[in-house]
């Protein structure tokens, strides 16, 4: 089983699935990104306003789905994804904003040493991995949050 997040730049988890091991996690971008709801006041916010994703989501279909969405793509060029060089435009790629993508490696540190439960996958139910995922999201938001108070 893979876990697939997307976090907030303060490393808070917005979105939690769950695939198989074998699945590639370019399959599973588009799910991600249409689960993301923030609560605010009125409609709730789907759409961030960057990506940051390592060289492994480089996919023409993914940044035309990010661009359809009017959200910018920061995602490095997986030079293993392209047979011939690219002619043209080069695609977007800021190295100063980027360096912010270490939430993600932070918030899956938290995860698998705060909880090695999560981190070996015990469990045979997806459904109950699931479970003990959102319980440990919501103890990391919750020690978060105390911390700032």
């Amino acid at each position: 089983m893979k876990i697939h997040v997307c976090v907030s730049s303060e490393s808070f988890p917005l979105t939690v699935l769950i695939a198989s091991g074998k699945a590639h996690d370019r399959q599973q971008f588009v799910k991600i990104m249409e689960s993301i709801k923030v609560k605010t006041a009125g409609r709730p916010k789907t759409r961030p306003l960057e990506v940051l994703a390592d060289s492994a989501y480089d996919d023409v279909a993914i940044r035309k789905y990010l661009r359809h969405r009017a959200i910018k793509s920061n995602i490095p060029v997986n030079i293993r994804n392209q047979k011939y060089p690219k002619r043209g435009r080069p695609t977007r790629f800021e190295y100063e904003s980027y360096r912010k993508r270490g939430t993600i490696e932070r918030f899956f540190a938290w995860l698998k040493m705060g909880f090695r439960k999560i981190a070996s996958r015990y469990e045979r139910l997806n459904v109950v991995f699931k479970g003990l995922l959102d319980i440990a999201c919501f103890l990391l938001c919750w020690n978060k949050v105390q911390e700032a108070f």
